[in-house]
């Protein structure tokens, strides 16, 4: 018998939506939790692109890019020593000093003409495959 104000799921009905959910789960979340070393990779080449951008500002600016000495803290802070950096933007070029998504500070060489910027990947060290691989701005 039917009672007003008494309706809702049966149990089996309960059952199948549980297991519908439970078989959705196990088709897309093994998919999703392999993306987060291919989503980093895709961060540091853009974030390469960015902290390239800023450098190149600052050239603009101050006719070099910083030394390697001087280092990507010359993009957040007035450098110094030489080259000097006479036409400095006050505000800086970054408001930080930029790190890849795995925590570690991008690498960055001038030799006096044209500059290296990288990330050591995953892994942190020189070399390495996979999502350990270097990534190298010239390289993008």
């Amino acid at each position: 018998m039917h009672r007003p104000g008494q309706e809702g799921f049966t149990l089996i009905e309960i059952m199948v939506v549980v297991v519908i959910i439970g078989i959705l789960g196990a088709l897309i979340i093994p998919n999703v939790i392999g993306r987060d070393d291919q989503a980093r990779v895709v961060a540091v080449r853009n974030d390469l692109r960015a902290v390239a951008n800023a450098l190149d500002m600052y050239k603009l600016d101050n006719f070099r890019y910083p030394s390697t000495d001087q280092g990507l803290e010359a993009l957040v802070s007035a450098p110094s020593g030489f080259p000097e950096a006479k036409n400095y933007n006050p505000s800086g070029y970054l408001k930080k000093i930029p790190v890849d998504p795995w925590g570690t500070e991008f690498g960055y060489l001038n030799d006096g003409g044209d500059y290296e910027l990288y990330s050591l990947g995953a892994d942190g060290t020189e070399g390495g495959e996979g999502y350990n691989a270097d990534v190298d701005y010239a390289d993008l």
